[in-house]
């Protein structure tokens, strides 16, 4: 029999892998694996586990949200053998597995882990440390992930992006230099998003175009300061759709980023806690991975 490790946060999506872990077993065995199950146990442990003993099987499965698969994803990075990864999106938010075309349901998404085509990913590198589809920074890293999902199908992304500026003088700005393909400015800014994802927070629409998760290019986000109710309204009416472009978004694709400051500035990655960085380099790892998915993706 081939084998699998399975490494699942028992806390995801408020618990509710617990009760589909015996069928979720079950077609790992029809699909001839023998199965190896790890529940996390601490922060970091799937990245742990991962990096030690994924060499060891045949396929990792993982079963959590964003922040587990960004885990198990480092792991395999770090990993001295990389096999392929099958996901069960259990979190509140899945993003990663929303853009991949992954099912909700636990167990359909079991049977594409283990019979699914296999897809090959690209990672990201920042720094030191890798994400699967957003490292970010500003005042909307914390509310993409606090508003209710309800909240979120209802109101829009524009709703979002409200909530996070409620009121100017509570918005932490940052002035960074950003150099890309041979460019460089200078600028100062309250939000910035490195994706390779269609959603990010739970959110679609974000990123205008259509986006392909193994091009090599990330896309990216950067909404500068606005100095006044105008400046506001115009990035409110880009970020809704209402207009096309704005003078105070910058909006490009690139395989790699490099961000300085001259203060400590907050990430997050795929959602976790990224660290506080001076500089900041993100680069696109084209096709790092492979993934289990339903059906050829392009």
């Amino acid at each position: 029999m081939k084998k699998t490790l399975f490494v699942y946060n028992p806390r995801s999506g408020q618990g509710h892998i617990a009760n589909h872990l015996a069928k979720i077993i079950q077609i790992a065995v029809e699909n001839g694996y023998e199965v190896t199950a790890h529940p996390t146990q601490h922060p970091k442990d799937a990245t742990e586990k991962t990096s030690e003993e994924a060499k060891l099987y045949d396929l990792l499965l993982v079963g959590g949200g964003d922040g587990t698969l960004d885990e198990a994803v480092t792991g395999m990075m770090r990993s001295e053998k990389k096999v392929p990864i099958g996901y069960i999106p259990a979190g509140s938010t899945n993003d990663f597995g929303n853009s991949l075309g992954i099912d909700k349901d636990m167990e359909k998404a079991a049977n594409i882990a283990f019979s699914g085509e296999k897809f090959d990913i690209d990672v990201g590198s920042f720094n030191n440390d890798y994400f699967v589809y957003v490292a970010a920074f500003g005042v909307f890293t914390e509310v993409s992930y606090q508003t209710p999902q309800e909240s979120k199908n209802l109101l829009g992304h524009a709703a979002y992006v409200l909530e996070g500026i409620k009121s100017l003088a509570d918005v932490p700005s940052y002035k960074m230099q950003v150099e890309h393909d041979g460019k460089v400015f200078y600028d100062e800014f309250i939000y910035g998003m490195v994706t390779n994802s269609n959603t990010v927070g739970g959110f679609r629409g974000l990123i205008p175009n259509d986006i392909s998760l193994n091009d090599g290019m990330f896309e990216v986000t950067l909404i500068k300061f606005p100095k006044n109710p105008i400046e506001l309204s115009d990035i409110l009416a880009y970020l809704s759709g209402v207009a096309k472009d704005s003078q105070m978004v910058y909006s490009f694709t690139t395989k790699e980023i490099k961000f300085t400051a001259k203060t400590e500035i907050p990430w997050t990655l795929d959602g976790e806690d990224g660290g506080k960085h001076r500089v900041s380099l993100v680069k696109n790892n084209n096709k790092a991975l492979t993934i289990m998915v339903d059906g050829a993706q392009e």
